[in-house]
């Protein structure tokens, strides 16, 4: 006489509810998910010592991919963008001039429209070459990193145009004790 094992018991209405109820609360979570990464917040590693003492290589970004939605880049403003020479690299640099504006570089100071511009976030001491003046065609901007002699930026490829833009840095989440905002 062959014994019967254990009869499997069959699935329920409420089995099936339970089921569809996690299928359906992973689904809106990768779906929101998606969406906050492709309009509101994409995060960003740096690759290089281009914006130090700003951000360092290896550090970790968040992006606001919606404050350009309301407002426009302004100088100081630290943004992430397409590589004007190649759109599948991004780049991370400082607006230092916008559309309008004329930018020169004089003894390692920056002016704009013939003014002095304190840049308080560059390594004391560092010293550049001159350059300019240039006038930034509107709908432009001209962007440097903040290490200067390491940073391949406009005064190499010309202008970033605006629509290269993919969001504004702001802030560091990786490492933690580098974590806080981005100025």
């Amino acid at each position: 006489m062959e014994q019967e094992g254990p009869k499997e018991a069959p699935v329920t209405k409420k089995d099936r509810s339970v089921f569809s109820e996690i299928f359906q609360s992973v689904a809106i979570a990768v779906l929101l998910a998606v969406v906050i990464r492709l309009f509101i917040l994409e995060p960003f590693f740096i690759p290089s010592g281009s914006m130090e003492p700003t951000l360092k290589e290896n550090d970790r970004i968040l992006v606001s991919k919606l404050n350009y939605y309301f407002e426009e880049p302004e100088r100081g403003d630290v943004v992430v963008f397409k590589y004007p020479r190649d759109t599948s690299r991004n780049f991370v640099k400082r607006v230092v001039a916008v559309g309008g504006e004329t930018l020169t570089i004089r003894n390692s100071d920056l002016y704009i429209d013939g003014n002095a511009v304190p840049e308080i976030y560059l390594p004391p001491g560092l010293k550049f070459d001159d350059y300019g003046p240039v006038e930034v065609p509107e709908e432009s901007y001209f962007v440097m990193g903040d290490n200067r002699n390491n940073s391949d930026d406009s005064r190499v490829w010309g202008f970033l145009p605006e629509d290269l833009i993919i969001g504004k840095a702001i802030t560091i989440y990786w490492p933690p004790g580098r974590a806080g905002i981005v100025h």
